[in-house]
């Protein structure tokens, strides 16, 4: 009888255990429900709210736009008189011009409105030419002048076409692409990121399409050549920038073309007003393991990465790495007087590169250049004082007694050098090498999101981030970095400034000089129903 009780006891005891299990999976279930249900419940609350908050900013925009329709429906009657009163008078003018002849010396400005009322882009395309050594006074007179056209857009596409039949024709391409740059400029947006392109009429977006087509097989032909210049790459760029034909071309096309070219002037704003998106730190990135932090710094300010990309810590790495690519370039040329040359060459351009770099982002107070400006100054000097040691000096005459008779005594022969007359024939005969500031040797960078380190690398803060050296020899600098491109030569080989190359004396990067001419076309047509 105790034995049936001990085990009705123990019975009783695992069935307490057994029911507290399922208790305890129960509430443990019922916690994870409940948590579950809330979070979905959270979760349904923030779309709500977020679905909320989209549809009363689709009220507010659409509503805007409805008032902007309205706005714009009701000033079309004003609009069409506006513009027919001013297609009138540009025609007038036109015909006035065209029944007078040109003054005996016109000036500069009353000959490009007259051409350009006359809608002659030929005869335009002749002037500018011809005023080639005017370039800047060109410039700043382009603008107002193609505005005087009935049709100015039209004007500069029968200047591309012209130009893009003399590339088929191979005659006179040199000069009417320069000519052509100077008008494309002038339509093309003032400002990169959130600038506003003008506005065109379907028909000449369409006609803007096939010149641009055209264009692209051209280029394609040339590039794979290798004879692509840059000076046209930026104006191909300008016309698709301007004339918003960014979706005829996938984003590798054109980045190919930013990255070969990165060192132009205009390119970083081009890149940001191409809207690559956050493909633009992919870019960067690849400009700074290439060693082209002055060159990173332009597209990170244009592109609005300045923190992703602090442009001091760039420009710091910058100064850090040419150094070791001076010391190294001398040290392959065996310490001689011509790698030498080229290592001061390189020094006296990077530093110049990252002065003018401070200065148009205004960086002074957090990098001075007190001391770099001081090392430029030491640089220069050298270079002339090495400069006028090479030239050979000039045979003294022989004396001239009275009467006309020589002096008995023999000349002097001229004393030379022998190491230095050779180093002088040799600078004559070839042109000097002027390395870009872009162009860098063995070194290596660390950004705090990349996660490669070396444990060998130096102090540099970029260093060992993208887990390669970068190298660069002078024999593989392209001509483009260190002397002027064919087509930025006149006939005398006068230097144009329209070559996009940096006129400032700190070298070849010219950025902070870079304002772009604009066009403000008289009238405004509305795009809607077209895409480029």
């Amino acid at each position: 009888m105790a034995e049936t009780s001990s085990e009705r006891v123990q019975k009783f005891f695992h069935d307490l255990e057994f029911h507290k299990a399922i208790l305890t999976t129960c509430t443990n279930l019922y916690a994870a429900l409940s948590q579950r249900f809330t979070s979905l419940d959270n979760s349904l609350h923030q779309k709500s709210q977020s679905l909320h908050s989209k549809f009363q900013s689709l009220e507010s925009r659409s509503h805007q736009t409805l008032q902007e329709l309205r706005l714009r429906h009701t000033s079309i009657p004003e609009r069409e008189s506006a513009a027919a009163a001013l297609i009138s008078d540009q025609t007038n003018a036109a015909l006035s011009d065209i029944r007078k002849p040109l003054p005996a010396n016109p000036d500069l400005s009353t000959t490009l409105k007259c051409l350009s009322r006359k809608m002659d882009s030929s005869a335009l395309l002749r002037f500018i030419v011809s005023k080639r050594k005017e370039s800047a006074s060109l410039r700043a007179e382009i603008s107002a002048s193609i505005s005087e056209a009935v049709d100015p857009p039209r004007l500069v596409l029968d200047a591309v076409e012209e130009f893009l039949n003399c590339k088929l024709a191979k005659s006179g391409v040199t000069d009417k692409r320069w000519a052509c740059g100077i008008l494309i400029q002038a339509l093309f947006p003032e400002s990169g990121g959130g600038a506003k392109r003008p506005e065109f009429s379907r028909r000449i977006v369409e006609r803007a399409v096939g010149l641009v087509e055209l264009w692209k097989v051209q280029m394609d032909e040339e590039s794979e050549n290798g004879t692509i210049g840059a000076a046209e790459v930026v104006m191909f760029l300008q016309m698709v920038v301007c004339f918003g034909l960014r979706s005829m071309f996938h984003d590798d096309y054109l980045r190919k073309f930013v990255m070969e070219f990165a060192s132009r002037r205009d390119m970083a704003k081009l890149a940001a007003m191409l809207e690559f998106g956050d493909k633009m730190i992919d870019i960067i990135d690849e400009l700074v393991k290439n060693g082209k932090e002055v060159e990173a710094v332009y597209f990170a300010s244009e592109s609005g990465f300045t923190e992703r990309f602090p442009p001091v810590d760039l420009l710091r790495s910058c100064l850090r790495n040419y150094k070791k690519n001076a010391a190294t370039m001398s040290k392959k040329g065996n310490n001689s007087q011509a790698a030498t040359d080229d290592s001061t060459t390189l020094e006296l351009n990077t530093i110049k590169a990252i002065i003018k770099c401070v200065e148009d982002h205004k960086l002074e107070p957090e990098f001075n250049l007190d001391n770099l400006r001081k090392r430029v100054t030491q640089l220069e000097k050298t270079k002339a004082e090495r400069k006028k040691s090479a030239t050979p000096g000039k045979p003294k005459k022989r004396g001239i007694r009275s009467g006309g008779v020589s002096s008995s005594r023999p000349a002097k022969a001229a004393k030379f050098n022998p190491h230095q007359s050779s180093s002088s024939s040799r600078r004559n005969l070839t042109p000097s090498l002027q390395p870009s500031p872009s162009a860098r040797f063995p070194g290596t960078f660390n950004y705090p999101s990349q996660t490669i380190y070396d444990a060998s690398a130096t102090a540099n803060p970029y260093a060992a981030a993208y887990g390669a050296a970068h190298t660069q020899s002078p024999a593989g600098m392209t001509q483009q970095h260190y002397s002027l491109p064919v087509d930025n030569l006149g006939p005398s080989g006068y230097r144009s400034t329209t070559s996009y190359v940096g006129q400032s004396s700190y070298g070849v990067y010219d950025y902070g000089n870079a304002t772009l001419s604009t066009y403000q076309p008289p009238y405004t047509v509305d795009q809607s129903s077209y895409r480029g």
